[in-house]
């Protein structure tokens, strides 16, 4: 089979086409004939070694997580899907090994999910990793509630569009960060309140309209996430999908913090794709490069700034 798969960690300049063998299901697994895969950034990250201390892995490495297909084969214990189905995943295995930039790939059947049938394949390989990230982060760790202010970095990303929609579908009031360009976009999800961080401290405008906010989700990590910290209102939570928030940083304020590292969900993955079929959330905004053309995604989306999500064209979809 076709896939992008590297050899060493490295630059952009490895990411290039190989001959690979097709994977075959386990007992519990099911094979996607791959059309579409997610690019996100830890995609390069994995690219450069940034997780090759945090995380096993062997090469031939195939990069990717997010993958949109046909169902091709089952496991003998597979029951709940059938050859043809069309099924969308978050495809993370305990080893970094066998990604999504691949004609093929073989996962767990129990955390994938049928795509709603509104939606393309481009659309719902664009969603696995983000949708989850942001369900996780706003449900599991912070538990936002209904009547809640919610901040959300960078609104018009990939997990700041789906955040936006899933707390205002929650009751919440959403408050969002990004640049002037992106603002009608960010209102269009459902954005109460936008602050373009490039004129204006988010900080100040917060303080001077409401004082603080219960929930803030950080994507962007640093300063940013130190920077929020004085915003969060005392009983709140703080959850970062970048990193670690230490008790030294928190001194004695009296929230929670929380750190997100997704993992594979197939309820909320299907809970996901059931919003999706009834038109409670709309998928990201997307960009699509070939398969061939996967070193220029990674510099597109290693650039930052990236509005939705990036998409590699695999298979034979349109």
């Amino acid at each position: 089979m076709k896939a992008i798969a590297i050899d060493t960690f490295g630059g952009s300049e490895l990411l290039k086409l190989a001959d690979l063998p097709i994977p075959h299901p386990k007992d519990n697994e099911i094979q996607i004939a791959v059309e579409y895969a997610g690019v996100n950034p830890v995609d390069w990250k994995i690219r450069e070694g940034f997780f090759k201390s945090k995380m096993p892995h062997e090469f031939p490495l195939i990069l990717g997580w997010d993958a949109a297909g046909t169902i091709s084969a089952v496991g003998k214990n597979v029951s709940q899907f059938t050859i043809g189905d069309r099924v969308f995943a978050y495809c993370r295995k305990p080893t970094i090994k066998e990604g999504t930039y691949a004609e093929y790939v073989c996962f767990d059947a129990n955390q994938v999910a049928k795509i709603p049938s509104k939606l393309s394949f481009a659309q719902a390989a664009a969603l696995p990793l983000v949708a989850l990230t942001a369900w996780q982060a706003l449900f599991d760790v912070a538990k936002l509630q209904k009547g809640q202010t919610v901040l959300i970095h960078a609104g018009s990303g990939g997990v700041g569009s789906l955040a936006i929609q899933l707390a205002k579908n929650a009751g919440a009031r959403v408050l969002t960060t990004c640049s002037e360009n992106n603002h009608a976009y960010v209102k269009k999800l459902g954005a109460d309140l936008v602050i373009d961080y490039t004129k204006e401290s988010f900080v100040e405008k917060i303080q001077e309209k409401m004082g603080g906010v219960d929930v803030l989700l950080d994507t962007i990590g640093g300063k940013t996430l130190r920077d929020s910290l004085t915003i969060v209102n005392p009983g709140g939570c703080l959850v970062s999908i970048i990193e670690q928030v230490g008790a030294e940083v928190i001194q004695d304020k009296d929230i929670r913090t929380g750190y997100v590292f997704v993992r594979p969900d197939g309820k909320e993955l299907e809970e996901v794709a059931r919003l999706m079929e009834i038109g409670k959330l709309v998928p990201p905004e997307i960009s699509e490069f070939p398969l061939k053309e996967a070193a220029k995604a990674h510099e597109k989306i290693k650039a930052g700034h990236t509005r939705g999500k990036i998409v590699l064209k695999i298979g034979s979809a349109a």
